[in-house]
């Protein structure tokens, strides 16, 4: 990264109420500083944004990964989505279950360029693959 760079990274946390406000913070902050690392060491914009989402969904205090709400049924499903905006490549995963970080599944679908939304168990046999 060149001398004349600014680094910027935010993240989103979620909205609503959550009984620690500190852990939300706590976590947000660690999910900036996993994404900066990676751009200060010279990383993409891609790597850091899956870093700081993979801290997300790491931290059970959101709505993501092990924080996740559960549907009407019970169960856990998550998505994920991230796109490289100078070449509109893009990845994404839906109603995925058994999957700690979807994030990681979205970048591989993103990576392969077969597909670019996988859902289901069609996206769990993808990441079997």
């Amino acid at each position: 990264m060149g001398a004349d760079m600014t680094i910027a990274i935010l993240v989103h946390g979620g909205v609503g109420p959550h009984p620690s406000e500190t852990q939300r913070e706590r976590g947000m902050t660690q999910a900036v500083r996993a994404g900066y690392a990676l751009l200060a060491a010279g990383g993409s914009a891609l790597e850091a944004v899956e870093a700081a989402v993979a801290t997300l969904e790491d931290d059970p205090a959101f709505n993501a990964g092990r924080g996740s709400v559960l549907t009407a049924d019970g169960t856990v499903e998550m998505d994920a989505a991230l796109m490289e905006g100078h070449s509109l490549r893009a990845g994404a995963v839906g109603s995925v279950t058994g999957i700690q970080n979807p994030i990681h599944l979205a970048r591989a679908v993103l990576e392969d360029g077969r597909h670019v939304f996988l859902t289901g168990p069609g996206a769990e046999r993808f990441a079997d693959d």
